[in-house]
């Protein structure tokens, strides 16, 4: 039934009902009206009004499910859909909706998963650029620099030999740089080390405790999924340092039903989920898109935030 037949219909049901109330009902109507008669007449139009409204209510309540969906749909949480009942245009309208939701987001997915890849490329090839053009230029110049402080004679020397302990620092930040940009350990020793590796120089430059729990026993993940579990890790202890005023955070790796889940807890001060859903946040469930994993934040003002990213186990090719 279509909709123009479905609101026809129902209007019908409510003008036929007061049409035989009209022909059976023990009502006259007399000129001028009498006040009783008035009342009765305007009861039954309120009736009326009443039932009309209701039965039109209910017969376009999908439409208002429809409504609801699109002011609140986000294509970064998919699998959003309305369900689908009877026949005729309103369901064959969902349909259509659900249809185009699978199109967007098959879409979303794609066009995201070029600009990561191509933002990692360029993070490789920046990370490559400072360690063999900044950072060999900085090991010649600590080198010179050594050369001189030998040579030279007070109080020059203790002023060359401050500049060495300075370049010295720069090239262990460069340094620090290149394993954020690109983690080499992450290529040669996978991701529990990469991890590792993390959030070592995560607690020794922020001064936060570091809990760590990875289990041994972790499937096989290829090379996409285990970059994007880093990336997940690495953004979101970055927030926790930056944000949440947190003491502690906790760093988890294990399995879950089949899926490799990430979990990541402080114990900062929280915040509502849809006041915390900025660039980084909305960066991650992009990359979590790109491997068809779902990333779940929960967060309470005192309470800390716990961030967990459920990544699906690759199947292996026969």
């Amino acid at each position: 039934m279509s909709l123009f037949w479905r609101i026809f219909g129902l209007n019908s049901v409510v003008l036929g009902f007061a049409t035989a109330l009209l022909l059976w009902a023990p009502v006259t109507v007399s000129v001028p009206v009498l006040l009783t008669e008035a009342v009765i007449l305007v009861g039954g139009m309120g009736v009326m009004l009443v039932a009309n409204g209701a039965l039109l209510h209910w017969g376009l309540a999908p439409l208002d499910r429809l409504t609801k969906m699109m002011t609140t749909v986000d294509l970064l949480r998919p699998g959003q859909r309305l369900p689908v009942s009877g026949g005729g245009d309103v369901p064959e309208l969902i349909r259509t909706f659900n249809a185009m939701l699978d199109r967007l987001e098959h879409e979303r997915a794609t066009s995201s998963a070029r600009v990561l890849l191509a933002q990692e490329a360029e993070r490789r090839r920046i990370a490559q650029e400072l360690h063999d053009e900044v950072g060999q230029s900085m090991t010649a110049i600590l080198l010179v620099l050594g050369r001189a402080a030998d040579d030279a004679d007070e109080p020059m020397r203790a002023e060359l030999q401050q500049a060495q302990e300075i370049t010295r620092e720069s090239l262990d930040e460069v340094r620090r740089l290149v394993r954020r940009l690109r983690p080499g350990v992450l290529d040669d020793l996978g991701l529990i080390s990469a991890l590792s590796s993390l959030t070592h120089d995560f607690a020794t430059h922020t001064g936060l405790r570091v809990v760590r729990r990875f289990d041994s026993d972790l499937p096989t993940l290829d090379q996409e999924t285990e970059l994007v579990i880093y990336r997940v890790a690495q953004e979101s202890l970055t927030n926790a340092a930056r944000h949440a005023d947190a003491g502690r955070v906790e760093v988890s790796v294990g399995r879950a039903d089949g899926a490799v889940a990430l979990t990541i807890a402080d114990d900062g001060r929280g915040t509502a989920e849809a006041v915390c859903e900025g660039a980084g946040i909305r960066g991650m469930r992009e990359r979590a898109l790109l491997i068809g994993a779902t990333l779940d934040i929960t967060s309470a003002t005192g309470a800390g935030t716990r961030i967990r990213l459920t990544a699906p186990v690759p199947r292996k090719q026969p």
